[in-house]
C-alpha cells in the first residue's frame, strides 16, 4: 500500500475517533453484541482460516511456543465471545467526572474521562487479540489502526471482517477501523504522528523494541516478561508445587509464566528435590545454580547458569537458591521485567514486605502469575501488559484507553482579578 494511502487511512481513522466518541454507550455496546454475534455465526470460517495459517505456519518451521499462541478453537472462540459480551455490559468509560471542584463562585472545573482517540495496534501470533483490543477500543470510543503477524493472516482478516459487518449493523462508522497487511505499512503508520495517538505493540521483546526506537508516537507496552516466585521459607508445600507448576506450564509461552524460581535457603534442602521432580516429570527443563545443583540427586538433569534475565516462552525454568527475602527481592528487581511477581509462603508481614519493595504491576501471594490477565481480573480483556511505572500498569483493560478533559464553567472571570492587592480569593470547595 502507497505511503500516501496509509496516512489517508490514518487521517480518516482520526475523523472517525471524534464520531465515535460523541455515540450513546448504547450504541457502542449494541455494535459490541453484534461482534460477538458474527464471531459466532462464523466459527466454522473462522476456524478454517486458522487452519491455513497453522498449515502455513508448520511448514515454515514456526516454533511451538508460537503455534500455540496461533492456534484457534471452539474453546477460545467461546472465551473471546463472552469476554466480548463482558465489556459490552461494563458501565460506561466516559462522561464520568472524578473531579468537581467550584474555583470561586460561578466558576466551576470538571475532570471528566474521554477517550485517547487514534491507537495503532501491532500484534504477533494471537488472532484472538484482535478481537479483545478492537471490543476494548470501540467500549472506550476509541478508533483503531491493527496489524497482525502475517502467520495469522487468514484468521486475523475474517475477525475484522465480523467487526467491519458488526459496526455497519450498528450504524458505527467503520472508517474507525483498519487492518493493516504488512510490516512496512505499519511502518508508515508509525510516521504519522500528526493522527495517531498511541502505539501498543504486544508480541516480542525485538517488536517492542523496535517500535519503541521507530516512532515518536507514545508507546504502550511490555517488552520482557521475566516472572518470578519466590518461596519464603515459611511456604506451604501443598501450595508450592501446584502454582509453580500451574504458573510454569498451564501456558509456558504466555507472558505471565514464570520463568525463575527463587527459593529460600531455609527450606531448600527439604524442597528443592521433590520441586524439580514434579517439574521433570511434566517435561520441565531445569536450569539452576551451584547450591540447587549440590542439592539435586547426582542421576538429575539439571543445567548449570548464571543468566537470570531470559524469557524462556516454553518449558523451561531457573531455579536459584537466596538467603533471605531480601536478596530475593534485589534479585527480582534486578532482572526481572516489572510484570509480575508472587511469593509463595504463610507470613503476611514478609509478604507486605515483598509487595511494598518489589518493583512490579503485579505481586501475588500465593497464586500463579498466570493470573495476571485481563480477563481473570475482570477487565472482559486486555489491549496489552504495561510495565511502567506510570498509568497505566498491569494488564490494561478500559480503564488504561480513556484519558480527561478538564472542563471549566464561568461566568465572565478573569485571572486578573485574582491577582494584586486588591485580588479575589479561591473558594477550591469540592463539590462532591
Amino acid at each position: 500500500m502507497p505511503v500516501k494511502e496509509i496516512a489517508e487511512i490514518a487521517r480518516k481513522a482520526k475523523l472517525a475517533s471524534s464520531q465515535i466518541a460523541a455515540l450513546d454507550n448504547e450504541t457502542r455496546s449494541r455494535a459490541l453484541i453484534a461482534y460477538g454475534e458474527e464471531i459466532e455465526k462464523n466459527q466454522e470460517s473462522i476456524l478454517s482460516a486458522n487452519k491455513k495459517d497453522l498449515d502455513n505456519a508448520t511448514a515454515q518451521s514456526i516454533s511451538k511456543a508460537l503455534l500455540d499462541r496461533l492456534k484457534l478453537d471452539s474453546s477460545k472462540l467461546a472465551s473471546v465471545v463472552s469476554g466480548i459480551n463482558q465489556i459490552a455490559k461494563m458501565q460506561d468509560p466516559l462522561g464520568k467526572i472524578d473531579l468537581a471542584r467550584e474555583l470561586d463562585h460561578g466558576l466551576e472545573l470538571f475532570r471528566i474521562s474521554c477517550p485517547i482517540g487514534l491507537i495503532g495496534v501491532v500484534f504477533e501470533s494471537r488472532p484472538d487479540a484482535l478481537p479483545q483490543i478492537a471490543s476494548l477500543c470501540l467500549k472506550s470510543g476509541n478508533a483503531i489502526i491493527l496489524k497482525g503477524g502475517s502467520e495469522a493472516e487468514h484468521s486475523n482478516k475474517i475477525l475484522f471482517d465480523c467487526l467491519i459487518k458488526a459496526c455497519q449493523k450498528s450504524e458505527i462508522p467503520t472508517d474507525a477501523f483498519a487492518l493493516l497487511e504488512s510490516r512496512s505499512e505499519f511502518g508508515e503508520l508509525l510516521k504519522a504522528e500528526q493522527y495517531v495517538d498511541l502505539i501498543i505493540p504486544r508480541g516480542s521483546n525485538e517488536l517492542v523494541r523496535s517500535i519503541q526506537e521507530n516512532t515518536n508516537i507514545k508507546v504502550l507496552g511490555h517488552a520482557d516478561g521475566v516472572c518470578h516466585i519466590y518461596i519464603d521459607s515459611s511456604a506451604d508445600w501443598d501450595k508450592v508445587a501446584p502454582i509453580v507448576i500451574d504458573a510454569k506450564i498451564q501456558y509456558p509461552a504466555a507472558c505471565n509464566a514464570v520463568e525463575t524460581v527463587l527459593m529460600h535457603r531455609d527450606i531448600a534442602p527439604q524442597m528443592v528435590t521433590g520441586l524439580c521432580h514434579a517439574l521433570k516429570e511434566r517435561n520441565v527443563q531445569i536450569k539452576c545454580d551451584k547450591k540447587v545443583k549440590g542439592l539435586l540427586p547426582a542421576e538429575f538433569d539439571a543445567q548449570l547458569t548464571d543468566q537470570w534475565h531470559t524469557e524462556y516462552g516454553d518449558l523451561t525454568v531457573a531455579v536459584k537458591i537466596v538467603d533471605s527475602i531480601d536478596e530475593a527481592i534485589e534479585h527480582i528487581n534486578k532482572y526481572g521485567s516489572g510484570h509480575t511477581e508472587c511469593m509463595i509462603g504463610e507470613d503476611r508481614d514478609l509478604f507486605e514486605k515483598f509487595f511494598t519493595q518489589v518493583n512490579s504491576a503485579g505481586i501475588y501471594l500465593n497464586a500463579s502469575t498466570r493470573f495476571a490477565d485481563g480477563y481473570r481480573y475482570g477487565f472482559g480483556a486486555e489491549v496489552g501488559i504495561s510495565t511502567s511505572n506510570m498509568h497505566p500498569r498491569g494488564p490494561v483493560g478500559i480503564e488504561g484507553l480513556v484519558t480527561y478533559k478538564y472542563k471549566l464553567i464561568g461566568n465572565g472571570q478573569i485571572v486578573s482579578d485574582y491577582v494584586g492587592k486588591e485580588a479575589r480569593s479561591f473558594r477550591h470547595k469540592d463539590l462532591r
